[in-house]
């Protein structure tokens, strides 16, 4: 069945791109024989890194299901803003009938005696995450920490997006590489194991962030961390030092409980003042 324009957005989307984006932008000369101002097929298809046929037949709509990489490709050739490829990600789910994938789904709450443990560590850091990094509980000591980083922003609040697409993110951690491949190491044990649902977020963060996600997805990895300190510089409270544990919470939604303590005297007192609590409530380890 031929496609008609109806149902090839995504294809007139990077034509549109294509042809508005001058040479100049992507460091190639103008020439003097140009019969458009933006690209010709067969510099982007140079600069994407594929055959001038592919990109004809994603501009066609002859091709259907570009794969994540083959986005980050062009979005990266174009010079993509992050809406840019905000949406690009968007057409490219919509085009391929994914949006709403099926699987067992990832926990989205905790239990009642989870909960009543996150009080019980006031008015320290701590939260707990399902199995692809969505924060789906935390202390008020944990929110007003993370709160000026832009971390709670979103709707759905994920640590591996935020640390990847965010700017405050890497503004705010100067070990961010590090911790980066701490977050790609989580989110690549569930994608080995075939979570859909996993698939799916690399997917759109390959997309989103571009180079430095999919090479460390295309990288090999070990183990992540369990315990460490993690370096903070805060925007409101300056530089911190944080010494954190993760562990696993019995449960068949593979929760994971992370706490944060202060790491030296002066990032216990940090923490006394965000809180607004009485001195010494939170002891450096």
């Amino acid at each position: 069945m031929p496609t008609t324009p109806a149902d090839n957005e995504l294809g007139r989307y990077l034509r549109t791109r294509r042809e508005s984006t001058p040479p100049a932008v992507v460091g190639l000369p103008a020439g003097p024989r140009r019969r458009t101002p933006g690209l010709r097929r067969a510099e982007l298809a140079t600069l994407a890194g594929m055959s001038v046929e592919y990109l004809t037949r994603l501009e066609q709509g002859r091709d259907r299901r570009p794969s994540p990489e083959v986005l980050n490709a062009l979005a990266t050739a174009l010079r993509f803003t992050l809406a840019d490829r905000e949406h690009l990600r968007f057409l490219g789910k919509a085009l391929a009938g994914v949006m709403c994938p099926s699987g067992h789904a990832p926990a989205t709450e905790v239990r009642p005696t989870v909960r009543a443990l996150l009080d019980r560590l006031e008015p320290g850091p701590a939260m707990v995450l399902n199995r692809l990094g969505d924060v789906l509980a935390a202390t008020k000591g944990y929110q007003d920490l993370m709160r000026p980083l832009g971390l709670l922003d979103d709707r759905r609040v994920n640590v591996i997006r935020w640390h990847f697409v965010d700017d405050r993110a890497r503004a705010a951690c100067p070990d961010w590489a590090a911790l980066a491949d701490e977050h790609v190491a989580w989110l690549k044990t569930e994608v080995r194991r075939g979570d859909r649902h996993a698939i799916e977020l690399a997917g759109d963060l390959t997309v989103l962030a571009g180079g430095e996600f999919a090479g460390r997805m295309a990288a090999p990895s070990g183990p992540a961390a369990r315990a460490g300190v993690e370096r903070m510089a805060h925007p409101e409270a300056g530089r911190l030092a944080l010494a954190f544990e993760i562990l696993e919470l019995p449960d068949a939604d593979e929760q994971r409980l992370v706490v944060y303590l202060p790491a030296d005297a002066a990032t216990t007192a940090v923490l006394d003042r965000l809180a607004v609590r009485r001195p010494g409530v939170l002891r450096a380890v």
